[in-house]
């Protein structure tokens, strides 16, 4: 009995080997028929078989690596940018991979990262990532790929126009322009244009205010008025708050911060 297990142990392992050498040696010639008619998916096909079949001793052939060239450019012109670019990887890492192949390979991923990076200044954080994922960049554990980027960029630029709107509520006009200049993302730039709007008339409004106050004898300053706006906000807009900027500005126009009860003025 243990013969006769062996034996026909043997005997089905000795069937199997010589029916994969068998269907090894039909592979090339289905192959290169695969690619006279045009038939893509057949000759990924065949090629992939082949390639597992290596192990018996059979030469690669480089019409599957022709296939997978010609099937990556099509998917690629189809915008099925996962696939290719999978399709492309796979080519690059074969033994039919060339050196202009992984020139392609990184191109196409140079280009869907453009292509990502112009939907995130159009607005389209979604479909910047949408893209991205298809080359694995979308999101990685430790925060460092570029949807992750994106994603911080995307937040900080959310976080000021909410400050903005905060501080403009509270009526702090020079503290909601400086969060206002923090953003630079065009198109929350474009969508916070309303709100820097109303910010310029507040602060233009207190302008008229303190010209009212100095007409009727209040603490004037003695430095030219337009001249001190300018330069407390120039010293806002680079993150200084704004009694700081103030004093500052004044010290730079050879002024000194005179105080009078709750009014403050810059005066020579």
């Amino acid at each position: 009995m243990p013969r006769f297990w062996l034996g026909l142990t043997l005997g089905v392992v000795a069937v199997g080997v010589g029916g994969a050498y068998w269907w090894e040696r039909q592979l090339p010639q289905r192959l290169e028929q695969a690619v006279a008619r045009g038939d893509l998916e057949a000759c990924l096909r065949y090629g992939s078989q082949l390639e597992a079949l290596r192990w018996l001793g059979g030469a690669t052939h480089g019409e599957q690596g022709s296939c997978r060239r010609r099937r990556a450019r099509l998917l690629w012109d189809e915008q099925q940018w996962a696939e290719a670019l999978q399709l492309q990887l796979q080519l690059v890492n074969s033994s039919a991979g060339t050196a202009p192949d992984r020139q392609r390979l990184i191109a196409w991923q140079e280009e869907l990262q453009q292509r990502a990076l112009v939907r995130y200044r159009d607005g389209d954080l979604d479909g910047a990532l949408a893209l991205l994922a298809a080359m694995g960049e979308d999101r990685r554990a430790d925060g460092t790929s570029v949807g992750d980027r994106l994603r911080q960029g995307w937040r900080r630029n959310r976080l000021q126009q909410d400050r903005a709107l905060v501080l403009v509520g509270q009526k702090r006009w020079f503290e909601a322009l400086d969060a206002l200049n923090r953003i630079d993302h065009p198109w929350w730039k474009t969508r916070s244009a309303p709100l820097r709007t109303q910010v310029e008339k507040g602060i233009a409004g207190l302008d008229r205010d303190h010209m009212e106050h100095d007409a009727h004898g209040s603490l004037a300053h003695s430095v030219p008025s337009a001249d001190l706006d300018r330069e407390v906000r120039r010293r806002i807009e680079q993150g200084m708050d704004e009694w700081r900027a103030f004093q500052s500005a004044c010290g730079a126009l050879g002024g000194r911060v005179v105080e009078a009860g709750p009014e403050s003025a810059c005066q020579r």
